[in-house]
């Protein structure tokens, strides 16, 4: 008795052996551009995004809001006026830009070219990093989610944890190993003072987010995404939304980056020295719906390489059994909790094994 393999089968088939021969490279979608394609493999083809109706793609009828933090240690006036302002852009953006945040313009640029050396080495050397292990402390490969999305980004990634255990110097790639640790640093204070806005925001004391642990594991995640042939058949990144407290985001000149504001994609134009923050999908859990972590996507590009930085405040995988929900503080008869508590490395693991399939995992916590 003979069994018939169906179409379906058949494709599933031919996708699975199409990912596992891009992936055996080891070279990332830098890999394809360097042997000089002109047509991008199917695996990389994004079917239209049928959840937003009204798609005025890059529309700039609205911006999202530039916070400056100048004075904000020494004036107390400036400071309800920036705490006022970060309240607004949370609640009705979940996004906004950053200036003077006191990071020096110089670390920003030393950073986009420390991340830019790595990914320019020859490949031989970046394949002893290639790894889908996420307990290295140092992950370098492409599409984390290879397995379970439904199509491939045109973008390759590398992984580290830099708090609350700092990788050992020798353990990254020497081209960007001082300027990661040196940003890391800088990125870290910078979190505590946004945490403390935040808090101010919610009516809670400055230190209550800190207390809660928000501000104690970072993960930095360089992105890159090289020029694509075909950019209208594919994503740099799919729609999501960050699976952490809070994202600080160092973008470059090229742009890409659109955030979804009422059905409607809105670019992120980059400004000079400026840094994007986003609240994360816990804090959106935490706050009760308040702040809002909203959807975003990057396009792919004709030109490039496209460099990104994005800072993840969250323990991720390597996190204790502390449960987060919503802040009691802010609940009441009329406002009652909307998810059940959870721990970090659950909501993480429940993220990455799902994948970047274009639905929000905050669903799946919801009472």
């Amino acid at each position: 008795m003979g069994f018939e393999v169906s179409d379906s089968e058949e494709v599933n088939t031919e996708r699975e052996r199409e990912l596992k021969a891009f992936d055996d490279t080891k070279a990332g979608v830098k890999g394809l551009v360097d042997h000089g394609i002109t047509k991008i493999p199917r695996v990389f083809h994004h079917p239209p995004d049928e959840h937003v109706k009204v798609s005025n793609s890059g529309s700039t009828a609205e911006s999202i809001p530039v916070l400056d933090l100048a004075e904000v240690d020494k004036d107390p006036s400036l400071r309800q006026g920036v705490i006022d302002r970060i309240r607004e852009a949370s609640e009705k953006w979940g996004f906004f830009q950053v200036v003077n945040h006191g990071i020096p313009v110089t670390v920003l640029e030393d950073l986009k070219d420390g991340v830019l050396r790595f990914y320019e080495q020859d490949t031989e050397v970046k394949k002893d990093l290639y790894t889908r292990d996420q307990m290295r402390p140092f992950v370098y490969n492409s599409n984390f989610d290879i397995n379970t999305s439904p199509a491939l980004n045109w973008r390759d990634t590398f992984v580290c944890c830099l708090a609350p255990n700092p990788p050992k110097p020798e353990d990254l790639p020497e081209v960007c190993r001082d300027i990661l640790l040196e940003y890391g640093t800088h990125v870290m204070k910078l979190g505590i003072a946004v945490f403390e806005l935040l808090s101010e925001a919610l009516g809670l004391d400055p230190n209550h987010l800190k207390d809660m642990g928000c501000a104690e594991g970072l993960l930095s995640l360089g992105h890159y995404y090289p020029a694509c042939p075909e950019p209208e058949l594919t994503l740099g990144t799919t729609k999501h939304s960050d699976n952490c407290f809070l994202t600080v985001l160092l973008q470059d000149h090229i742009g890409g980056l659109q955030v979804l504001y009422q059905n409607t994609w809105i670019d992120v134009a980059p400004e000079p020295g400026a840094l994007v923050v986003n609240i994360g999908d816990v804090l959106q859990v935490m706050t009760n719906d308040r702040f809002k972590s909203v959807e975003h996507r990057v396009l792919a590009n004709l030109i490039g390489p496209r460099i990104s930085v994005a800072c993840f405040f969250s323990k991720g995988v390597r996190s204790s059994e502390k449960l987060y929900g919503p802040i009691k503080e802010l609940l009441s008869e009329d406002n009652p909790p909307k998810y059940r508590e959870f721990t970090v490395k659950e909501y993480v693991h429940y993220y990455m094994d799902k994948g970047l399939d274009g639905i929000s995992a905050l669903h799946h916590f919801r009472i």
